[in-house]
């Protein structure tokens, strides 16, 4: 790794996510470069030690981190600069299908692309709380400055494809929380109440997901705890009760469909992780 008092870094993009990644680097000792369109939103990290760069080519060279709206926004910024020389690191979120072409266009531009993304909110950014994703060429440079890094592979697109994969998990365990809140509200339960509960049951689940895993990489799902066809019995309940209680049904209901089509298609006696077959096969 070079050392970082001799690593200029540029940081293009200054919303709240772009500020947080340029005072992490300011703090931890690099000589720190900033842009922005709007140059005003550079004034407190020019009275914190950073330099302005009058123009979009000024900030760009050596290692230039870019966080913007959308990779459609960083093509049109970067669509006439000269990229030489420039280690560009995209941390703007978008899908893998964008990150594996922005990388392609940047390389023709003669810059050399990493991808990320933030698993973050910016008031964590420099804490080991934040989780930053790299994919694409191994960087030979430190971004520890701004958390916990994680390089995923040469493919571009790994980065992305991680960070819609989390926001999928993270939503799912909201919703089903919400669900069971809606439930037990209906019985004079409050949130607070259920939430140790729920956070236990969260835990004991995530305990699952290595076996299930070594399940899923072999393509074999033996009942070792319980058969799909028991657990479809189990959320029928869940359907039956909500119904009951006047609570929106939908999701239990769609948790139950897909579970109700694997049992059809002959797996009722495996267990759970088979489903996997039914979130690999296109929705309608």
């Amino acid at each position: 790794m070079t050392d970082k008092t001799n690593t200029p870094i540029s940081v293009v993009g200054l919303g709240l996510m772009g500020t947080a990644l340029a005072r992490a680097f300011l703090k931890a000792g690099y000589p720190t470069t900033v842009w922005n369109r709007t140059a005003a939103k550079a004034d407190a990290l020019v009275a914190e030690g950073a330099r302005l760069a009058p123009t979009i080519g000024d900030a760009l060279g050596g290692v230039t981190i870019v966080c913007l709206t959308d990779y459609p926004a960083v093509r049109e910024l970067l669509g006439d600069a000269r990229l030489e020389g420039t280690t560009l690191v995209n941390l703007t979120s978008g899908d893998s299908a964008q990150a594996r072409e922005t990388a392609t266009w940047a390389e023709k531009q003669g810059a050399r692309y990493l991808d990320g993304a933030i698993m973050a909110i910016p008031s964590s950014i420099g804490t080991d709380e934040a989780v930053i994703l790299l994919s694409g060429p191994r960087p030979d440079f430190d971004l520890g400055a701004l958390g916990t890094v994680s390089h995923l592979g040469e493919d571009p697109g790994l980065a992305s494809l991680y960070d819609v994969a989390g926001l999928t998990m993270m939503w799912s365990v909201l919703n089903a929380w919400l669900q069971g809140t809606a439930m037990l509200k209906t019985a004079g339960v409050d949130a607070a109440t259920y939430a140790p509960f729920a956070r236990q049951i969260a835990a004991g689940v995530a305990d699952w997901l290595p076996g299930y895993a070594e399940q899923i990489d072999k393509g074999s799902f033996p009942a070792e705890v319980s058969a799909l066809e028991t657990d479809a019995r189990a959320m029928a309940h869940m359907v039956e009760e909500s119904e009951a209680l006047g609570v929106n049904a939908e999701l239990p209901k769609l948790i139950k469909a897909m579970a109700d089509r694997a049992i059809a298609a002959g797996h009722g006696g495996e267990q759970y992780p088979v489903l996997i077959r039914e979130f690999e096969r296109p929705g309608s």
